[in-house]
């Protein structure tokens, strides 16, 4: 009897009936609990498993895990401050889980990049449910086994910055309300998922500002039109779901406007909405743009994409659930949304890689009823994306890209508590941290002559924490004011470029105590520098 419930339970799953969830976890919840542990297990380990073998990339990684370390350092968790002064380009998640994570396992690495490892398992468990619980076990391991070999999923959670952690969330919030509206349709209980959709929701915004509400928002407002599902509208604005939403994002949005009165201004006119639709600020990129890379970044699997749903078997009736018509919506809304603005990473088209990982997976399905040698490549393709990963991964390990690290170190080994550090043209995100310094370092640049305003680069971002922070002594300084500062030093240390220091007539008779990969360090006394009887 009970292998006969469980055989029609089955049956029904791998037809994707609508009503099976209720019926697998009353009927296995060991079982699905024990397959649950094991992916979360292992999709954690591939996606950790060399995170922590190379250095912090600048600048991205440099910056942002440099202000998690100033505030870990300061014991300031509250305002991320970059060189001692409030940076408000983004939101204090990333930061506050870097701070854990580097209190917890140290300055290292691995512990660095615990946000978007945080992001990218999230992004994977939260499409492996919703599919594994709707449309069956087949659909959810093929599309979990696509999403981890992909390049981008790989990489993305390796990589130190907010992307793939503001993913994570986008997906998991589409992935907790469309659970919640099945529920809903199917009479089961669904007000947990919704609540947990919303507060996810707001760890979005906290995690990168409106957009960790309004791009799942867009999904789940296309799906539910696509389905004319109008009347679960009200599910999405449900008081309390918002109610637990404004009480994760809210405060902290508070506390800063209060604290620093042009806050909000900044952040959501400037960052936001300036960001996405001026034309001032780097990386302008055609509109094109991201469909090319998730092109280039799922070639190998992109055969069994087109086979699959242009040649695969006859069209199946139409789904219950919509869940294929989601992952579209969600792939398309997202591609449609980022490539609006003109500024364009890589990073950002990151929620897209779950569906488009899902329609992989299904067309490969469709395929599966094909002849042995069409799956025996539908499997090589699947490792050509693993290895593509692997072999980016070890590339960047064994040439990283740019780094002080070395030269940091060796700034460590020498240094004593309370010397001071300068920077000549140049402000390095992760020498900071990899140096273990005290306190911020002073730049020197042509802060009065040269508007650093003009271009979206290290000086403009210096130069805006100053507006929060007025009337805090200011670490940027020009020429003149450094010679008196390193005349008035017993002493001080200088990082400049190699190639730079030709052009300093007083750095020039003094040998470089280290040099490494294009950075010069040098460690001067008023002695070594004539400053004088007078200094």
């Amino acid at each position: 009897m009970r292998s006969t419930l469980k055989a029609t339970v089955a049956s029904h799953r791998e037809r994707g009936s609508p009503d099976l969830a209720a019926a697998i976890d009353r009927d296995r919840p060991r079982s699905l609990r024990r397959e649950l542990a094991w992916v979360a297990l292992l999709s954690l380990l591939w996606l950790a498993w060399s995170a922590g073998l190379r250095p912090l990339e600048l600048p991205d990684e440099g910056r942002y895990v440099g202000v998690a370390w100033e505030g870990l350092r300061s014991g300031q968790w509250l305002v991320p401050l970059l060189n001692g002064e409030p940076f408000f380009h983004k939101p204090p998640l990333f930061y506050w889980i870097t701070e854990a994570s580097m209190s917890l396992f140290g300055q290292n690495a691995l512990a660095a990049r615990a946000a978007p490892l945080l992001g990218g398992w999230i992004s994977a468990l939260s499409l492996w449910l919703l599919l594994r619980r709707w449309s069956g076990v087949q659909w959810a391991r093929a599309s979990l086994m696509v999403l981890l070999a992909m390049p981008l999923m790989l990489l993305g959670s390796q990589y130190a910055n907010l992307d793939m952690l503001v993913a994570g969330c986008v997906s998991a919030t589409v992935c907790l309300a469309a659970d919640a509206l099945l529920r809903h349709q199917q009479g089961l209980p669904w007000r947990r998922m919704m609540l947990a959709a919303h507060a996810v929701a707001g760890l979005g915004v906290l995690a990168k500002g409106l957009i960790g509400f309004v791009l799942p928002g867009l999904v789940i407002l296309a799906w539910l039109a696509w389905r004319r599902r109008w009347r679960d509208l009200p599910l999405l604005f449900w008081p309390p779901g918002l109610l637990v939403m404004t009480a994760v994002a809210a405060p902290w949005y508070g506390l800063m406007q209060m604290r620093f009165p042009e806050f909000l201004h900044f952040f959501f006119v400037v960052q936001h909405f300036e960001r996405f639709s001026g034309s001032g600020f780097n990386n302008a990129m055609p509109f094109w743009f991201f469909p090319a890379v998730l092109l280039a970044a799922s070639l190998p699997a992109l055969p069994w994409l087109a086979l699959g749903h242009l040649g695969g078997k006859p069209k199946e009736p139409r789904d219950e659930t919509g869940l294929p018509a989601l992952m579209v919506i969600w792939l398309v809304t997202v591609v449609v949304f980022f490539s609006l603005p003109q500024s364009k990473l890589v990073g950002y088209i990151l929620p897209a890689v779950p569906p488009l990982a899902a329609l992989v997976a299904l067309a490969w399905q469709r395929l599966q009823p094909g002849t042995p040698r069409m799956r025996l490549w539908a499997w090589v393709s699947l490792g050509l994306s693993a290895a593509l990963s692997i072999g980016t991964v070890i590339a960047l390990t064994v040439s990283p890209l740019r780094t002080t690290r070395a030269l940091a170190e060796d700034l460590r080994a020498q240094r004593h508590a309370g010397e001071p550090v300068f920077m000549l043209n140049r402000f390095d995100y992760d020498l900071p941290m990899y140096a273990g310094l005290d306190a911020p370092v002073w730049v020197q640049s042509d802060w009065a002559t040269e508007d650093p305003m003009a271009r979206d680069n290290w000086r403009k971002e210096l130069a805006e924490t100053r507006r929060f922070a007025p009337q805090d002594p200011s670490h940027l300084i020009d020429e003149p004011a450094l010679l008196q500062a390193l005349c008035a030093t017993p002493t001080a240390w200088v990082v400049a470029s190699t190639r730079d220091a030709p052009a300093l007539p007083w750095l020039q008779p003094i040998e470089p105590v280290s040099t490494r990969r294009g950075l010069s360090l040098w460690r001067l006394s008023p002695r070594q520098l004539n400053c004088g009887a007078g200094g």
